[in-house]
């Protein structure tokens, strides 16, 4: 299957996770990685489940049922701190269905650009545009370089069906939107925030046994 785009649908990953009304999907998240995503009624529709190796950071986004339909993979020695997606587990460029990447390379990651792997117009410019803070859980989809919006993150609210919001959020996906493409987008964006708050920690812990050898 290839991305594709027209002017009912906003579908990259495929028909079949698109609705023709809005709607509300429920993300859990912890600490190492997993996501699994519910619709209001707590049916499971989708998973993200780390796969990560030596040398890369990744993530396959899975079925209710577990199969595969991406890895999302990110690129070593990257400015950019780009990530490619791949169709099934594959990591080959004949398999690539977008990649993402930071608009420029000192931010403090507000802002992610989006480029499908098919596209014939402009390469420069993105086809999708993600920003907003992941820890105050405010990210928001917009359709290309544009003020366009195809899905926005809340925080959870408890209620009589959600007991605990704790690492849990909300996604609104407006109506014929790709939600697997949506989910595949904030999968990226939460494993960036890992990679830094890993960095963060890594430098704390040098910083501190030099500070100990020197005392």
């Amino acid at each position: 299957m290839m991305a594709q785009q027209n002017s009912n649908q906003v579908y990259v990953i495929g028909s079949q996770f698109v609705a023709p009304y809005p709607i509300d999907i429920i993300v859990d998240t912890n600490s190492s990685g997993k996501f699994v995503v519910t619709d209001i009624d707590n049916k499971i529709l989708l998973k993200v489940k780390p796969c990560n190796s030596t040398l890369h950071h990744q993530r396959l986004l899975l079925t209710a049922d577990d199969r595969p339909i991406l890895k999302l993979r990110d690129k070593i020695m990257s400015k950019h701190s780009r990530w490619n997606a791949f169709w099934g587990k594959s990591k080959a460029d004949s398999d690539l269905v977008f990649s993402t990447k930071t608009p420029n390379i000192i931010q403090f990651r507000k802002s992610l650009h989006v480029f499908l792997a098919n596209k014939t117009s402009n390469k420069d410019v993105c086809d999708f545009k993600i920003k907003g803070s992941w820890s105050k859980k405010t990210c928001t989809i917009y359709m290309g370089d544009s003020s366009t919006i195809i899905a926005q993150m809340h925080k959870m609210q408890k209620s009589k069906k959600v007991k605990s919001a704790k690492g849990r959020f909300m996604m609104t996906i407006h109506q014929n939107v790709d939600y697997a493409f949506v989910i595949a987008l904030i999968a990226i964006v939460h494993a960036m925030k890992s990679t830094d708050d890993e960095y963060a920690e890594a430098m704390t812990t040098s910083v501190a046994q030099v500070i100990s050898a020197t005392a």
